[in-house]
């Protein structure tokens, strides 16, 4: 299959594409900004066929750059990731309007103009592409909601709701399209809002559950929002 992994130089991501390279079936293109941390991963999955593709979201060129490196790795997407994010911890009060206009850049915007892109690579085939956007339970009506996280949950959100829009008008195109709303877990972004706090959940845990439901999932949902977390919202 031919895989698409964002956010793919630490965390979730950095799992996430090491376990799809683990199928010698599987081609596994993994962006982020960070090329020496692609490269580390590439020598991880060492006979894996991984492929470090250096896309920067906030950059408003970055369609660019996904022609160029992306495209030229595989000539159709069988699975999407969209798991690239970023998060600031501030209260409202002290968030400037560029710390704003940058999350949900990368959060939501990027994704409007990659999943534009990527579009005519889609669904072209036996079973439906599928795309899982990676959200927050932050960002799902009704959850426990914390202080200093307005935009990040805010554009989480956002995400949400694009998912359950792009389902409907993707549904005759053979293209899937589902979102996973994460409880906490300990990577490095949530060690960097929340200095000191700790969470059972892994990395390596949570991206098992995203391989198998990215595998299976296009199976039984469609434009479903879904909470990944064992507290209550």
């Amino acid at each position: 299959m031919n895989i698409i992994v964002t956010g793919a130089s630490r965390g979730i991501g950095y799992e996430l594409a090491k376990l799809f390279a683990a199928d010698p079936k599987n081609k596994v293109v993994a962006i982020s900004r960070n090329r020496l941390k692609l490269e580390h991963l590439k020598r991880e999955c060492r006979g894996g066929a991984v492929f470090p593709a250096v896309v920067d979201f906030s950059n408003k060129d970055f369609k660019r750059d996904i022609t160029l490196q992306v495209l030229s790795h595989i000539s159709t997407v069988d699975i999407l990731i969209n798991n690239a994010a970023v998060l600031v911890n501030k209260p409202f009060e002290d968030m400037v309007a560029a710390e704003v206009e940058n999350m949900f850049r990368v959060n939501v915007t990027s994704q409007f103009e990659f999943l534009q892109a990527l579009l005519p690579y889609m669904g072209k085939g036996q079973v439906p592409t599928h795309i899982v956007n990676i959200s927050s339970m932050g960002g799902l009506q009704g959850s426990m909601k914390f202080p200093g996280l307005s935009a990040y949950s805010a554009s989480k959100a956002a995400l949400a709701t694009l998912t359950e829009c792009l389902a409907e008008e993707f549904k005759d195109k053979n293209i899937s399209v589902n979102c996973l709303m994460l409880g906490a877990v300990q990577t490095e972004m949530f060690e960097e809002a929340f200095p000191g706090e700790r969470t059972e959940m892994t990395p390596l845990l949570m991206a098992a559950y995203i391989r198998d439901f990215a595998l299976t999932g296009a199976n039984f949902f469609n434009g479903k929002i879904i909470p990944v977390s064992k507290s209550t919202p």
